[in-house]
């Protein structure tokens, strides 16, 4: 019989999650689960059926999974040529078996949504359908073709035709329903995990950049000593060759290269101590918008009067709001709006562009993967994410490690807005008395 309870994606390359040895495992339960019905059936209730071929059934399935077993590595992964294969040697057995007790006589005909369903969570699209249609055209042979299954009296167990039809009917919609239901699952799950993967991709590479500012600045502060000697070693030998020109030259030389290296080294040490600290907010928002202000899209920033919240400089945020400007700008028209303002409880972000807008049927789903969000973009996307949706959906599972709250909207005078809250406290905001003023 097919295995029921696997929960599994398809891999890139036609691949599959499952390892062979999860999968002779339920197969020999299933198997068990078969010898089981016959032997309480047969002995213990005494119903009729052909024996003999029924366990022939069995131990042609038994010696099948013997034989995988010894020919393969049981910790391998399948692919999906032998997942199919073997998917539909489980149709095939169950679809023999139940032939030979009954058909849709026999009650146990609903175990052919089984491997319908595990080749929907585990097959490509392709392969999934071949089970499920294989698996429709078998039932409906078994509401044609059986061999009789007798009760204990001796009399045929038989529906009656109407509750046979139902009960055909039932099948091919449960195999079709089935298969459409997990393998939308499956895609969704597949969608979320190769989101979330770049979202990982995408949050390492700015920790590394991170990583790399400490390390220029531990740098900067071990090498302040030794240049600062050979500085001064450099002054005195050209104090000492004043009448040898030719050698206070390269005195004079090696102690301008030495200043040099210093004062490369403490403007690097210090623009890492400036990112490794906390900023005011329209600091992190400036750097983020940045790279976007010379793409031809006036990008305004609105800032109130007043102190500012001070925010954590955290890689998660910056990148996560860049990505916002760079959606906003991609479809603006003429410019976009970014405007920052705070109360004594909340910090809020809101980006404006005058573009399109998000299509309302797509507003509830705004920052799900691979939801392509806008109309237009006027530039090509970043290599490896044309049509992926995944800028919005990177941004929003970054911002929201942050505790930041998002909505998507479209302003009623036309264009999409973005607004990113945080909370004042219990958040990546600094406390700061002084900047408690509502705006």
């Amino acid at each position: 019989m097919a295995d029921a309870g696997i929960e599994t994606v398809p891999q890139p390359g036609g691949g599959t999650r499952l390892s062979l040895r999860t999968l002779l495992l339920l197969r020999w339960a299933a198997l068990g689960g078969q010898a089981l019905a016959v032997f309480v059936a047969g002995p213990i209730l005494g119903m009729g059926f052909a024996v003999l071929a029924v366990w022939a059934t069995i131990a042609a399935a038994v010696l099948a999974n013997a034989t995988v077993s010894l020919l393969m590595p049981g910790g391998r992964r399948l692919s999906g040529a032998e997942a199919l294969a073997m998917l539909l040697f489980d149709v095939l057995q169950l679809a023999l078996l139940l032939y030979l007790t009954g058909g849709l006589n026999n009650p146990f005909a609903l175990l052919m949504l089984a491997p319908v369903t595990i080749a929907a969570t585990l097959l490509s699209p392709r392969g999934a359908v071949a089970i499920g249609a294989l698996a429709i055209a078998l039932v409906s042979l078994l509401a044609l073709f059986d061999l009789p299954l007798l009760g204990p009296d001796g009399v045929e167990v038989l529906l009656p035709a109407l509750a046979r039809l139902g009960f055909w009917l039932a099948l091919v919609i449960g195999v079709a329903f089935t298969a459409l239901y997990a393998g939308r699952v499956t895609a969704e799950i597949k969608a979320m995990d190769e989101a979330l993967a770049a979202t990982q991709l995408a949050l390492s590479r700015a920790q590394t950049l991170t990583d790399l500012g400490a390390v220029v600045a531990a740098a900067a502060h071990e090498l302040g000593t030794p240049l600062a000697t050979i500085t001064l070693t450099a002054s005195e030998l050209a104090d000492e060759l004043e009448d040898r020109p030719e050698l206070r030259e390269d005195a004079v030389l090696i102690r301008g290269q030495a200043m040099r290296c210093r004062d490369i080294l403490r403007s690097m040490g210090s623009r890492d101590d400036l990112q490794m600290q906390s900023a005011p907010v329209e600091a992190i928002l400036r750097e983020a918008a940045e790279p976007h202000m010379a793409r031809g899209i006036a990008v305004d920033l609105a800032v109130p009067e007043g102190p500012q919240p001070v925010m954590r400089r955290r890689p998660e945020i910056l990148h996560g709001l860049r990505n916002l400007v760079q959606n906003a700008v991609d479809f603006a028209e003429t410019g976009v709006e970014v405007e920052l303002g705070w109360t004594r409880r909340l910090v809020t972000i809101e980006i404006r562009d005058d573009g399109p807008g998000f299509p309302a049927q797509l507003l509830p789903r705004i920052g799900d993967p691979f939801i392509s969000s806008r109309r237009r973009p006027i530039e090509a996307p970043a290599p490896g994410e044309e049509g992926m949706g995944l800028g919005l959906f990177i941004a929003k599972a970054l911002l929201e490690r942050t505790g930041a709250r998002l909505r998507f909207s479209n302003d009623a005078a036309g264009g999409a807005v973005v607004r990113v809250t945080w909370p004042r406290s219990g958040g990546p905001l600094l406390p700061d008395p002084e900047a408690g003023a509502p705006h």
